[in-house]
């Protein structure tokens, strides 16, 4: 039989036949994710005429983006798909108090290798971390999902990356995906497959192969996956007592392919207003901030806040600076704080948020005024993401929004 990528693979076994890139094909889903934009999935769903989803084990709900509610439309919104959840017999539903869901599902071992997962939200690519195909879909989509469980595709082509290096101290995984976001371009992956590898790959945790996948739908690509390994293994051991099956591309696939060497890779900086407008930090150091974000679904886990706290070490931040913390999960904050990361943070002058995606894209908590900077480990900086459409926002590393927030300015992290 001849050779075949992930995603033929993947989806070969979703519709039941061989298939191959270009194909349309429509697929069993095996798990669909929603946050609060469940009230749209659910109208649309009511609208289509469904009277049950299809199966209520597969579907997971959860409250992320504006926790807790910050508006009365917001909590009458909550309460709609509360009663939602309990009406279907949705046990898979986690309210205010859990996280962001790209890292709430893998903790809580929904996410496993070889699934094909679906999700209203754009970041969904995130559990291609774990060898998964996913990807982010629409609610009227999802609504078809929940009154079916099948969805079509298209069969994307792959664009296998090879990340070969080590990485520089004091660059990370966010670094490494900037970069090349910013080499290729925000349309070089259109609806295409992703594959990272490469001995740098191999090498990094997986909560920051995580960042990779997440950052991917950056560029287009329709899912960004890696592989698993023992440390994929070890990562999900205790979450899940489901079986799995790893999924790999054959080794003779037809693949598009592009090669990155991150051993003399500077920290990366995206600069306003578009996500592939990448140039190393020292092409903007110096550059005053007013607020600085660490968190989200692309860098708010324990690895970036301990990150954060080596370079603080005890210092404080700039008094002209803003610093929020925002924890990707509950998970994540409880181990934050038992280990003393949150205490070291919060004395270096950290507001700590609670868990959830709000100041990302500026629905709750450290909205922008119009004129202010901020630096943010966050994923988008599109033009008024994080508020006012007259403030700027640059994506950076942990470690880049650590020492800007220590400076008050954008700061090389390697120089602190």
């Amino acid at each position: 039989m001849a050779s075949m990528t992930f995603a033929q693979k993947i989806l070969s076994r979703a519709c039941g036949r061989r298939v191959e890139p270009g194909d349309i094909v429509n697929a069993r889903i095996d798990l669909a994710m929603s946050h609060e934009n469940t009230a749209l999935v659910i109208k649309a769903f009511r609208e289509i005429g469904a009277a049950k989803v299809w199966d209520p084990e597969r579907i997971v709900i959860l409250f992320d983006h504006r926790v807790p509610a910050n508006t009365v439309k917001t909590a009458e919104s909550h309460k709609s798909v509360r009663e939602f959840v309990k009406k279907e017999e949705i046990r898979n539903f986690y309210d205010v108090n859990e996280g962001v869901c790209h890292q709430v599902l893998p903790e809580k071992g929904h996410v496993l290798p070889g699934l094909l997962i679906v999700g209203t939200d754009s970041h969904t690519t995130t559990y291609g971390a774990f060898g998964a195909f996913a990807t982010g879909i629409g609610a009227t989509e999802m609504a078809a999902v929940w009154a079916t469980g099948e969805l079509w595709f298209r069969v994307p082509e792959t664009l296998r990356i090879r990340i070969d290096g080590q990485m520089p101290d004091r660059v990370s995984a966010k670094d490494v995906i900037l970069n090349i976001i910013g080499t290729l371009g925000a349309e070089a992956a259109n609806y295409m497959a992703v594959e990272f590898v490469g001995d740098c790959v191999d090498r990094m945790s997986v909560d920051s192969r995580m960042v990779l996948s997440n950052m991917s739908m950056e560029m287009g690509a329709k899912i960004g996956v890696v592989f698993p390994d023992k440390k994929t293994e070890n990562w999900l051991s205790g979450r899940s007592d489901r079986s799995f099956e790893v999924v790999r591309s054959d080794d003779s696939a037809n693949v598009q392919m592009e090669k990155f060497d991150v051993s003399d890779l500077s920290p990366q900086i995206a600069k306003p207003h578009s996500v592939d407008n990448v140039v190393p930090v020292e092409e903007v150091a110096g550059t005053p901030i007013d607020q600085a974000l660490l968190g989200s679904c692309t860098n708010g886990r324990l690895e970036d806040l301990m990150a954060a706290t080596k370079i603080l070490n005890g210092r404080k931040v700039s008094e002209s600076v803003r610093f929020i913390v925002a924890p990707a999960s509950r998970e994540v904050y409880l181990s934050a704080a038992e280990s003393g990361i949150l205490a070291s943070l919060v004395k270096s002058g950290a507001i700590v948020l609670n868990p959830g995606c709000g100041p990302c894209l500026g629905a709750h908590q450290g909205v922008l005024a119009a004129g202010e900077r901020c630096i943010s480990t966050t994923n988008r900086n599109f033009r008024g993401r994080m508020g006012s459409p007259d403030a700027e926002i640059y994506l950076a590393s942990p470690e880049t929004v650590a020492a800007s927030a220590l400076k008050g300015e954008i700061t090389d992290p390697r120089t602190v």
